[in-house]
């Protein structure tokens, strides 16, 4: 395996965490800024307002996107493998 194979399993691998950590966090932030909104509306500041919510809300997007982060890690697995099969 070359410097350049490393080099793009390395990017490759980069790429595929920021797309499967994508959907989790784009709703946490969602709904961390419309909890803040309400918060500054209401002039409530209770910790477990934003946190309870946000958690809930983290667990039901990434048992949503469970299939698809899969995926994506499945497809991960098979180039890093193939590239190790063809360099040997």
């Amino acid at each position: 395996m070359s410097e350049a194979d490393a080099l793009d399993i390395v990017q490759f691998a980069i790429w595929t965490v920021l797309v499967t950590s994508g959907p989790v966090v784009l709703v946490a932030m969602i709904v961390g800024v419309g909890i803040a909104l309400v918060q500054a509306l209401t002039q409530v500041q209770e910790i477990t307002l934003t946190f309870v919510p946000k958690i809930v809300a983290v667990l039901l997007s990434a048992s949503v996107a469970a299939p698809f982060v899969g995926s994506q890690i499945g497809r991960l697995t098979d180039v890093v493998f193939s590239r190790m099969q063809s360099g040997f």
